[in-house]
């Protein structure tokens, strides 16, 4: 009997441990929209983006057409969400830079982390990250303009699911 319990108790330790390396927290998201010709514009993407329990606070900057989400602590989105609240506000998105840390031992080229129902790939890493806040640009079509996608595609052939285009997928390049 004590030794079905010291199993259990094993077990339980074992799911924890290993469900900590695939844990993330996005605490910023810098977005930069494209299509913008006003202020009101910007409002209709303000107002998507602070619709979300998550978000704690947004700053925008009209002269770059960045908007700046601010996660609350525990809490942050995946990068599709944002760029359907700005789709959905009748822009797109040129640019996404995250900042985050990914609770994992390291991270390299082609590290790949499932992270919820996200898988984060990382591409072009030049000095391996591990257990550090950091920037990552998301390089997947609708999270960078259409021609610098085209270049990408080319540049990236080497990571054979980067033109896959899966929603729940996103490849990472620090920063």
């Amino acid at each position: 009997m004590k030794a079905l319990h010291i199993k259990f108790i094993v077990a339980a330790l074992l799911t924890v441990i290993t469900s900590v390396n695939s844990y993330s927290q996005i605490t910023k998201a810098e977005i930069i929209a494209t299509g913008l010709t006003c202020s009101m514009c910007s409002n209709a993407i303000n107002k998507q983006l602070k619709s979300f329990t998550e978000v704690d606070s947004i700053a925008t900057d009209l002269n770059t057409n960045t908007f700046t989400v601010y996660f609350k602590k525990d809490n942050s989105l995946q990068p599709k969400v944002l760029k359907k609240a700005v789709e959905k506000a009748g822009f797109f998105v040129g640019s996404l830079v995250l900042t985050a840390k990914f609770h994992t031992d390291k991270i390299e080229d082609n590290t790949t982390l499932k992270v919820d129902d996200a898988t984060y790939t990382f591409i072009d890493i030049k000095n391996p990250v591990a257990h550090a806040e950091a920037k990552y640009r998301v390089l997947d079509k609708g999270f960078v303009t259409q021609k610098e996608y085209k270049k990408l595609v080319k540049s990236y052939s080497k990571y054979p699911g980067y033109a896959t285009e899966n929603e729940d997928e996103y490849y990472l390049k620090a920063l």
